[in-house]
């Protein structure tokens, strides 16, 4: 009876430190995580406009050239892309422009929002703008 006693409490111990020392562990580990896929990940901002009807082909071109200038402008940004939609499925919803700007960091991001070059490319696009999507995500 005392051995069993013994063995009782024994794994009580174990399964109550080895629990608390297993949850600091994971917990470590999550945090570790946290931090090096930061380091290690890429975020994305995107922006999918659906441009007013009777926008010029000529006005779309001044705005799809204002955006792709902002990464000269803005060092923060470590990569650019922009693409027409051309999808089959016709489930666009009358989006049809998509920019992806990239930062390393969310502090980069937040220097690009209020950045003056981003603010001049809102007060262009914004009369031609019927509505507008944004997506921020991290990527490894």
């Amino acid at each position: 009876m005392k051995t069993s006693l013994l063995v009782f409490l024994a794994l009580c111990t174990f399964s109550v430190f080895g629990f608390n020392s297993t949850k600091m562990n994971t917990q470590s580990l999550s945090q570790n995580k946290a931090l090096v896929s930061e380091k290690d990940s890429i975020l994305r901002h995107v922006v999918l406009f659906k441009f007013k009807e009777g926008t010029t082909d000529s006005q779309l071109n001044s705005i799809e050239e204002s955006f792709g200038s902002l990464p000269s402008k803005i060092p923060e940004i470590v990569d650019y892309e922009w693409g027409l939609n051309n999808s089959p499925e016709g489930l666009n919803k009358d989006f049809t422009h998509c920019f992806f700007v990239s930062f390393e960091s969310e502090e980069g991001r937040a220097t690009y929002l209020p950045h003056p070059a981003h603010k001049e490319f809102v007060e262009l696009v914004g009369p031609f703008v019927d509505d507008v999507l944004v997506v921020d995500y991290w990527i490894k």
